[in-house]
């Protein structure tokens, strides 16, 4: 990335660009994950429902009126308020002291190893729209006091995984114009279709090759480009929906598993636990 831009480069800069790792982060530093408890842990404390596979996403926020570098000799410089998003992190100390970094857990947000692997390094403008909601609100918590294990801590915990997911999602979309691969609007296309059927029970890799017009052989190589199937990739989307839904707890368990085109109670207990590390009810239970 060219420094010194100019006034007018700026402005056409998009508000999303992934950035690399610079050559002065080994890959054997880049690829060192914080353990839970550890004393020196430089991260804003929330109260995180239990479970998941205790993989995360690590958001950080300059706080400062400076415009400063990742780290000292990092090239990825953040003006205020910017955000940074990685997908594993350095030891503490590693970074400027005036970013604070925040841990989520992946499976709050849905997010692939696939996706981690692909943007080790995310810098994300702070200037416009959800973004300039997040760092807004990302920057309160950090300057706040520590959150307490309450119900409010929480659902602030929720809430935050909330716009941090919605943040990812808006990246994704802003990325999609880097592919190269022909099949990728059809892709997208198919996932949409899928989204809008999801409490259809009897949708099936036949049922959506049909309504695109391809062949069940073409679907399935579409989603293998992307890094998994077309049966996970529906499953996932339901489980998503579904975790959203039991938060509310207007319904139970079963009632929302079918709602969302799951035909086995029994079942979608079973891979839900296996996907978030708890049971429906669990979960419930956690966010109250």
């Amino acid at each position: 990335m060219r420094k010194n831009h100019t006034e007018g480069e700026q402005r056409e800069n998009k508000m999303v660009r992934s950035i690399t790792l610079s050559m002065s982060e080994t890959p054997e530093q880049a690829s060192i994950e914080m353990t839970p408890g550890n004393k020196s842990d430089p991260f804003i404390s929330l109260s995180w429902p239990a479970g998941g596979d205790h993989r995360y996403l690590y958001l950080g926020v300059n706080l400062s009126d400076l415009t400063l570098p990742l780290h000292p000799g990092s090239s990825h410089v953040m003006s205020p308020g910017d955000l940074i998003i990685l997908g594993t992190l350095t030891p503490p100390g590693h970074f400027a002291e005036e970013l604070a970094f925040f841990r989520v857990p992946c499976f709050l947000l849905d997010v692939s190893e696939e996706a981690l692997r692909r943007n080790s390094v995310i810098h994300v403008g702070s200037r416009t729209g959800l973004a300039e909601l997040v760092s807004r609100f990302l920057s309160a918590l950090a300057k706040a006091s520590r959150s307490q294990d309450s119900t409010v801590g929480r659902r602030l915990a929720l809430n935050t995984a909330d716009l941090v997911a919605l943040l990812l999602s808006e990246i994704q979309e802003n990325s999609v114009g880097k592919f190269t691969n022909p099949g990728r609007e059809l892709l997208l296309r198919i996932q949409s279709h899928i989204q809008e059927n999801l409490t259809d029970s009897g949708m099936s890799p036949e049922s959506i090759a049909r309504a695109h017009h391809i062949s069940v052989r073409y679907l399935h190589k579409l989603f293998q480009s992307d890094g998994t199937t077309v049966g996970a990739w529906i499953r996932q989307q339901r489980l998503s929906v579904c975790r959203l839904e039991l938060r509310r707890r207007r319904h139970s368990v079963a009632v929302v598993a079918q709602s969302w085109g799951f035909t086995s109670p029994s079942h979608f207990s079973r891979i839900f636990r296996q996907t978030y590390g708890l049971s429906p009810t669990e979960w419930q239970d956690s966010v109250l």
